[in-house]
């Protein structure tokens, strides 16, 4: 029998989930100050945010395990109360190594948060109604991407940097009440192993070739550290792949595989979101070196994602019923090229009412296929694997959320170089020009601003071209191999924890 109150405890974990999306984003706006108040260098200024995300790859996929051995309901209140000491710790750090601890700790918490939150879709609601509640969930996770420049940005303005993460704590603590009110506890299957040499496996695999792509964006693909990062963890990974396919009870069940609905709704997600880390990674530069917006203002700029998204999520479940996933998705990724090809043709003297027409244009089409794409994989688990399997999911969107800031970075830099104006300049300004736009703009040359807005947008016109390209793949990959309409589990009888 169903629970009565899923939707609110779909509403629990929604609140949950909103420090996450506002903690990916919050920080960037803190950088600068930073950079001055905790006397913090540009090699630490990145590890403020690759501790978080190093973290993460490395405990998706054991939390998602723990979550089907315990139930997640006692895990997701111990990852909740570990955020809020976090946010604690960040907001009062004194050093910038108490930072990266802090920004550590808050990647243990999100890496629990992520994969039991989007199991409960499966234990909690009918496959008729799975599709709605990945819709919120979705929402409840990308929502704090916009809200962190506004908020950060607002609280810079009148209080110290510590704020950015103490607004973490207030949500914190409405989200462990909902949590431990209103979210039933599930019974765990502890009949199952805990794959120790798995999870050693995957965790290195998974830490160094995010790494690896970390490092490629900072410093080129040819660096040492790329290259060693990418080879390792593909090493480690194909390790753990021969371990699983001799040993009884593997962290991950290569058999989920076999299923084209979990197979091409995790790659066609994951290539959707490639999209969205495209759009997330040029448009704030976008709105504050070239339109000259501030870190508030450019958060603003960004709710027409959000916006469309919602539009697109709820067309789109209308659409799943009469025609099916395959229909929605390729429609979606076409709404998506023509969105990004628009993008493409941006120029330098283009105003903010044509970006937020083809931005949400984006947004529409990321509507009509992370939900789906999320929802079709959902389905396709059985229950005593929907935190494994829904670990696997984000880990493999963890991954090309990585590669895709790496891939498009390059390109954007690339592109952006080729067409900067140094003529002029003595060699160490043109070495800070190249940069980034900002940095050249920060010089003050008008002349040098004029350049470096256009050679940006060129940039970002090539980095969205690529996008297209990938949208484009997506379709025919959707066309030839997503399933019409796959059967759906249905959700276990849960017992209530009140």
């Amino acid at each position: 029998m169903l629970d009565p109150r899923r939707w609110w405890a779909l509403g629990a974990m929604s609140v949950s989930l909103i420090v996450i999306g506002l903690d990916l984003t919050v920080l960037n706006v803190a950088l600068p100050t930073l950079a001055t108040d905790l006397k913090a260098s540009t090699s630490q200024l990145q590890w403020f945010a690759n501790a978080y995300t190093l973290v993460l790859a490395s405990l998706l996929l054991p939390a998602g395990l723990l979550g089907d051995r315990f139930g997640p309901k006692r895990l997701m209140l111990g990852a909740l109360v570990l955020f809020g000491l976090a946010s604690a710790a960040c907001a009062f750090a004194q050093t910038p190594g108490q930072l990266i601890a802090g920004r550590a700790a808050l990647g243990i918490g999100s890496a629990f948060l992520i994969p039991l939150s989007m199991s409960l879709l499966n234990l909690l609601f009918a496959p008729a109604e799975r599709q709605r509640a990945m819709t919120i969930w979705l929402t409840a996770n990308s929502i704090g991407i916009p809200l962190g420049p506004l908020l950060g940005g607002w609280l810079l303005d009148h209080y110290r940097w510590g704020s950015v993460f103490l607004i973490n704590l207030p949500l914190v603590a409405v989200g462990l009440v909902a949590v431990a009110v209103l979210i039933p506890r599930t019974a765990g299957h502890r009949a199952r192993r805990i794959d120790v040499p798995g999870i050693v496996l995957t965790a290195v695999g998974l830490v160094a070739l995010t790494y690896g792509f970390i490092a490629a964006g900072e410093h080129g693909w040819g660096s040492a550290w790329a290259l060693g990062g990418i080879a390792g963890g593909l090493a480690f990974l194909v390790a753990f792949w021969a371990w699983a396919r001799r040993t009884a009870d593997p962290l991950i069940e290569l058999s989920l595989f076999r299923s084209a609905g979990f197979t091409w709704g995790t790659a066609l997600a994951t290539l959707a979101s490639f999209a969205l880390v495209g759009l997330l990674f040029v448009l704030p530069q976008l709105f504050q070196a070239v339109q000259g917006a501030d870190a508030f203002q450019a958060g603003l700029r960004l709710l027409p994602i959000i916006g469309g998204m919602l539009v697109g999520a709820k067309i789109a479940e209308r659409l799943l019923e009469k025609a099916g996933a395959r229909v929605a998705v390729v429609f979606g990724f076409g709404l998506m090229l023509v969105g990004l090809a628009v993008g493409a043709l941006t120029k330098a003297g283009d105003g903010y009412g044509f970006t937020a027409l083809w931005v949400s244009l984006v947004g529409l089409s990321i509507g009509f296929t992370l939900p789906p794409m999320n929802g079709l994989a959902l389905a396709t688990l059985p229950l005593d694997r929907s935190g494994s399997g829904s670990a696997l999911i984000q880990a493999f969107r963890q991954v090309g959320g990585s590669l895709g800031v790496a891939i498009l970075g390059t390109v954007l830099n690339a592109a952006y170089r080729s067409h900067l104006d140094v003529t002029v300049l003595p060699p160490a300004a043109a070495h800070v020009a190249r940069d980034s736009a900002s940095a050249a703009i920060a010089l003050g040359s008008p002349e040098l601003t004029r350049s470096a807005r256009a050679a940006f947008v060129h940039g970002m016109d090539v980095t969205l071209w690529v996008c297209s390209g990938l949208a484009a793949v997506s379709i025919v990959l959707a066309l030839v191999f997503l399933p019409r309409r796959t059967a759906a589990v249905e959700p276990e009888a849960v017992t209530i924890d009140v």
